[in-house]
């Protein structure tokens, strides 16, 4: 019997070692060094070009889109790594910030042929660290021996893409009385991923009865807009006021899920932000970063729900994806109670975005 990391924790390890800027390897038919572009030093750029393998930097098709590079694998690109490439060139690859100042990269030779699983791997291994999605990939002759060699954490790759392929399952961690100003008959209810991510929170008020449908709200995390008050969205407003409502109901849920910026972490967001600076609305920004309009999964909202006892709900909400994903996800939607706060002269283009592009009804 090991007592070993497995794949759960070994990949939560790799996200960790990412974000440090320290190198993993995915082992399988086409075995890969992998570094997350954002976190890479020049050292570590010295080392890969001195590396025997063929070199790419991995990038989502939506950022390829920007950088007018061929996502010959559809959804990615394999960006070729010239020989005199310095770690600028593979940051400005990686984060747009720069676009506008430097717009001419190219042109850029991209990788076709050959499998781009590995690459794919990285971009959602990236991803899951809540990183720029973009990965310098090296192939490997000898990974075991590489490993050992330089002390990394080596992967198999069919192990990793099935398990992020998967949520993670979420453990009640503890629940505890919480008075609040809303209502003195709050209670806190703290969930935990096996993965090692981020905790995810349900607040109730009173006793609601788990045979009706319960007055319910997911609520993505807004460190800006819920704690420091923003005017640049309605997160905050929308929080108070969908909790304001139940305590006059006397009942209700509110699913606190820490996807912020719309499931790309605050850094990312604080990007997006300073890419709406530079005249982008909130999809595009988002495109540019590389990252999807939506990167949430709202199903981590349908698992807290059926763990404490809930099968059907009034939800609180502007956004027909939470319905229709609770809906997917066996959580009945008996009513969508409209939630329309919060709109000011710093937010009214992003709220017209929401509505034209998202599909929001505002």
């Amino acid at each position: 019997m090991s007592i070993g990391p497995d794949i759960t924790e070994q990949l939560a390890r790799a996200r960790a070692d990412l974000r440090m800027g320290v190198p993993v390897i995915l082992d399988g038919e086409d075995a890969v060094l992998i570094l997350a572009a954002e976190t890479l030093n020049a050292e570590r750029l010295a080392a890969v070009h001195q590396m025997p393998g063929d070199s790419v930097i991995a990038i989502t098709a939506r950022r390829a889109e920007t950088l007018k590079a061929r996502a010959y694998d559809g959804d990615l690109a394999r960006v070729q790594l010239p020989a005199d490439a310095t770690l600028d060139w593979v940051r400005g690859i990686a984060d747009p910030a720069g676009d506008l100042m430097t717009p001419m990269k190219g042109p850029l030779a991209c990788a076709r042929g050959g499998s781009a699983d590995a690459h794919r791997a990285a971009l959602q291994l990236a991803k899951s660290a809540r990183l720029l999605p973009a990965a310098l990939v090296t192939s490997l002759d000898d990974p075991e021996g590489f490993a050992r060699a330089n002390g990394l954490t080596r992967i198999a790759r069919a192990d990793a893409e099935a398990h992020l392929a998967e949520r993670s399952p979420l453990h009640r961690v503890v629940s505890a009385r919480l008075p609040l100003e809303v209502s003195e008959a709050g209670r806190l209810h703290v969930f935990r991923p096996e993965d090692g991510g981020e905790e995810h929170y349900a607040i109730e008020i009173g006793r609601p009865d788990r045979a009706q449908p319960v007055l319910a709200r997911l609520h993505s995390a807004c460190f800006t807009g819920d704690l420091m008050g923003s005017l640049k969205c309605d997160c905050g407003p929308q929080l108070r006021a969908a909790l304001a409502q139940m305590g006059a109901a006397g009942q209700g849920v509110l699913l606190y899920l820490n996807q912020e910026g719309r499931g790309i972490g605050l850094a990312n967001k604080m990007r997006a932000y300073a890419l709406q600076d530079q005249g982008f609305d909130t999809v595009e920004a988002n495109h540019r970063l590389g990252f999807e309009d939506d990167e949430r999964d709202f199903r981590l909202g349908s698992d807290i729900l059926t763990a404490l006892g809930f099968s059907s709900v009034r939800l609180l909400t502007n956004n027909p994806r939470k319905v229709e994903m609770m809906q997917a996800s066996g959580i009945r939607v008996a009513e969508r109670v409209a939630l329309a706060v919060g709109e000011n002269r710093h937010n009214a283009a992003y709220l017209a975005t929401k509505a034209a592009k998202s599909g929001h009804l505002l």
